[in-house]
Order: structure tokens, then sequence, then C-alpha cells
């Protein structure tokens, strides 16, 4: 669905917040025959929903806002609205079409747009691509779930974007080149489970992009890509992958690479040299090699980034902690290839542009102190997946750990089960900071403690890690409900640093 297809149809917006704003000025422009603003929050009299929106699209709430839904052509779902609302179940039953905003915005943009996604290391990669792309003459527009709606993007030849779970699920066109960093279980309230996160997630990809990109390190987005009918025998572009031992996939399913007369090494159809190819074949094998962008030991004995055996720069390049983020850069060097740029040629540029890219706030940000100690700031890890990644980061360090955040039910067990042979501090604080405690505390290696709040954290973190060694906060929890957002949570903890100095 089109935004010209909105002409002279009555058009419900649901959701008052950027996006919806975003969706009413855009749709308004295009002739419905009747456009109205939905809000099914308890506070929506106090709204600042005036002049010229109120004008264009009375604002609807209360007893009346699902009669106003229901009696749409079309609802316009902004992305705070979860598929498992009720009224979103009751809608579809009424046969209601519901779309969102962005998938508006990419049924008219797709042929131009990069598309990322991932459950952790969507928002890097996505500002790394453009960074790179920018670096060797290709300009971009970058959007997408940064706080910019995509419907209040200027036109461009080239976008790359962010992309939500929640977008995602609406999309009926996949953009020119879908990226997937990873995949784990995140937001499952919000999406009814982990198989339906993953569906949500992975229909990025299920709309016939020209380029499919993914982390060929991830086996869990692997074997959840192979066991989809829509990809079973299509070309996919891994990256990432240094290394991989011969075995099958946990839930079967693989990646291979076609071999030098373009036949493939695995079941699942031909493919250039060199080109990854998926198959669908249960329990088919790993093929043992390492994707075109990987990295390896380079020629002076450091860890370089590979373009198939040549090596491009060194991985200090970029100046962003963990083997994740080396991953996410292999990643972004097969997007912009895929786009056509001789790599290899401009090397040199794109090593430069990796020492320029400062990386994101909040994401394993790194906070010097006269104590020796290094604060990290990592607060939107909000699962133990993302919290396993900013730990491995700091493989071979002293290392305290700070946890916990709102209590969603999540299961730590893998967090515990990654942590079995490593030596750290954990320090946990409400709400969900002492039960993960509890699930580390017997673990060898693991000194649990449990504090009163994030600033009495700190303060215990100060004694426990000796100089030289580092602090991190990666909760592995949302910050609602103790703080206003992630960011409050980012400042408690800086000003915490501060003032136990």
């Amino acid at each position: 669905m089109r935004l010209a297809d909105l002409r002279g149809r009555s058009v419900a917006v649901w959701g008052t917040g950027r996006e919806g704003r975003a969706a009413v000025t855009a749709i308004a422009a295009h002739a419905p025959a009747r456009l109205v603003a939905v809000d099914d929050s308890a506070n929506f009299l106090s709204l600042p929903w005036d002049g010229e929106l109120a004008r264009i699209a009375p604002l609807h709430g209360g007893d009346e806002a699902f009669e106003q839904l229901a009696a749409a052509d079309v609802v316009v779902r902004s992305p705070g609205v979860p598929q498992t609302h009720p009224w979103v179940v009751a809608l579809r039953e009424r046969g209601i079409p519901i779309t969102g905003g962005t998938a508006l915005w990419m049924a008219d943009h797709a042929d131009r747009t990069v598309g990322v996604t991932g459950s952790k290391g969507k928002s890097t990669t996505s500002s790394l691509i453009s960074h790179l792309l920018t670096a060797v003459g290709r300009p971009n527009v970058f959007g997408g779930n940064i706080g910019v709606p995509l419907l209040d993007l200027p036109e461009a030849d080239l976008y790359v974007l962010e992309l939500s779970s929640y977008q995602c699920s609406d999309l009926a066109d996949s953009p020119r080149v879908a990226v997937v960093t990873s995949l784990f279980p995140e937001h499952l309230d919000a999406h009814g489970g982990e198989r339906e996160y993953y569906r949500d997630k992975l229909n990025l990809l299920a709309h016939d992009p020209a380029t499919i990109v993914v982390n060929g390190a991830d086996k869990r987005l692997l074997a959840e890509l192979a066991a989809l009918p829509a990809f079973a025998g299509r070309p996919v572009l891994t990256a990432g992958r240094s290394d991989v031992a011969p075995g099958p996939l946990p839930t079967g399913g693989l990646v291979g690479v076609a071999g030098p007369a373009g036949e493939p090494t695995v079941v699942g159809g031909p493919g250039p040299v060199g080109e990854p190819v998926l198959t669908d074949r249960p329990g088919g094998p790993v093929v043992d090699g390492a994707d075109r962008f990987h990295l390896a030991v380079g020629p002076d004995g450091t860890e370089y980034v590979h373009a198939g055996d040549r090596p491009l720069f060194p991985r200090a390049a970029l100046p962003l902690v963990g083997r994740h983020n080396g991953r996410n850069l292999c990643v972004a060097l097969a997007v912009v290839e895929a786009l056509g740029v001789d790599v290899i040629a401009e090397a040199d540029t794109l090593a430069r542009a990796a020492r320029s890219f400062a990386g994101l706030p909040h994401r394993l940000a790194e906070i010097a102190d006269p104590s020796g100690v290094t604060f990290v700031d990592d607060t939107l890890s909000t699962s133990p997946y993302s919290a396993m990644h900013a730990i491995d980061a700091y493989d071979g360090r002293s290392l305290t750990v700070i946890v916990g955040g709102t209590d969603r039910g999540l299961d730590y067990t893998p967090l515990r089960e990654h942590l079995a042979d490593r030596e750290l501090t954990v320090i946990g604080i409400p709400d969900s900071g002492e039960r993960i405690v509890e699930t580390l505390r017997d673990l060898p290696g693991v000194r649990a403690e449990v504090a009163e709040d994030l600033v009495a954290a700190v303060a215990l973190a100060r004694t426990l890690t000796p100089a030289g060694g580092a602090v991190l906060l990666s909760p592995a929890a949302p910050s609602y409900g103790r703080f206003r957002n992630f960011e409050h949570r980012s400042e408690v903890f800086v000003k915490a640093i501060a003032d136990t100095a």
C-alpha cells in the first residue's frame, strides 16, 4: 500500500507521537476522504494536538477511540502500538487493513534503500554503513529508528535506515539491500512470543530484496533463515564469519559458499564463485571456511579485516571494542560492496573512515576515571544476550558488571551458561538484579553482590574493581520504572561516577 492509495479513503492514524504526527501530515497531502487521529492512552485530553494537526485530523480518544478505528477503511499504526494489542486483533478480524508509516514510505522508496535490523548491532551497523558510503562518494540520508520518522525524510537517491522489529512487522516491500546483524529473543511481550518476534523481524527480508546480507557468525539467525520456505535455495551474503568447523546447525539449514566452478558446495542451487548459498536441507553440513569479509591475522601479526584472502586494513582502525563490532564492520563492508563500491580499491579511504567513526552514545561508551578504572556505559543493553556481547568485549580484564532493571521475566540461564568459565564480579540492582544474581550465585568464578540502586552499585564497584579494570553498566533489562528512559539511567550512572571519584 502506497500513500497515493489512500486518496479518497477514510483513514485513522493510531498514535500521536512523532510517528503519528508525520503520518497525519503525509497522508493529508494525498487527499483522503476522511482523516482522524486516535490515541488510546488515558491522558489523551492533555496531548498537545492543536493548530494545523487538529484541523486536518481531529483527535479522538476515550470511549470513542476504537469506534473511530473500526469506522476507517485503513488504519495506520504507530510503531509503539504492539501487534498483540486487543484492538489490533479485533480490527484484523473485521478485515480492516492495518499498515504503518514505515510501510507506506518503503512502498515508494524500497529500490533506493538499505534497511538494517537486528536484535543487537542495528544502530551501529546502519550508522557505519552510512558513514562508509559517504566517505567513498555515495551521499545518503540516514534515518529510521533513530528519532526521525521515515515520512519526514527528505527526498534522496540513497537511504540507509535502522529499522526496529515494530517497523519491520508492517512491511509489504523489502528494501533493495536488507541486512540483519543478529537474532535473539527480545520484546516478546509486544510480539506475542519468540516465534512471532523472529517472524516480524525477518519480515524485512520477506518481500524480494535484491540483496540480503546477514551476520554469518550468528547460528540462530542462519538457522531461522534456513527454516523459512521463502529462503530455500536463495543466495544470502554472509559476513563476519572467520572460521566454522563442519557440523550441523542446531535446527538444520546452513549457509555455504559456491565453489570455483560455480557449483554449490552445499545443497541449495548454483551461485557465483564465493557467493554464499542458503539451503533448506535439514541438518545439512556447515561449510568449513570464512566469509568474504571476515577477521583474520594480517601481515603484521595483528587482526585485519579481510576481503577474501586479501587484508584490507587493521581491525583496530574501527575504534569500537568487542568482537561483535568487528563483525558489524564486516557486514557494513559487504553492504558497501553490494552497492557497487570497489572495496579493495577504496581500502585506504574506508580505513580512514573507520578511524573517524565515533560510535553511538550508550553503546559500550567508555568513561575515563582518575582511579585507573574504566567505566563503560552500555545502558542500551536490555537482554542477557546483549550483556553477553558487552562482557566479551572486556575479556582479559578485571571486570565488574552492573545488571538489573525492569523485570520482564526473562530467562537469564543463557547468561549463566556464558559465564560458567569466567572470572568477574556481578552487582545486581532493582528490579531484576537480585534474580539475575541468584541465577549466577554458585558459579565458581563469579562474585555476586546486590546493591540498593545504581548509585550504590557504582560506589560498591569502585571498592571491588582494581586499577586497570573496568566497571560495565550492561543492565540486561530495560530502564522504565526506576528511570524515565535509558538516557536518564545513563545520566544517573555518569553522575554517580563523578560523585564517587
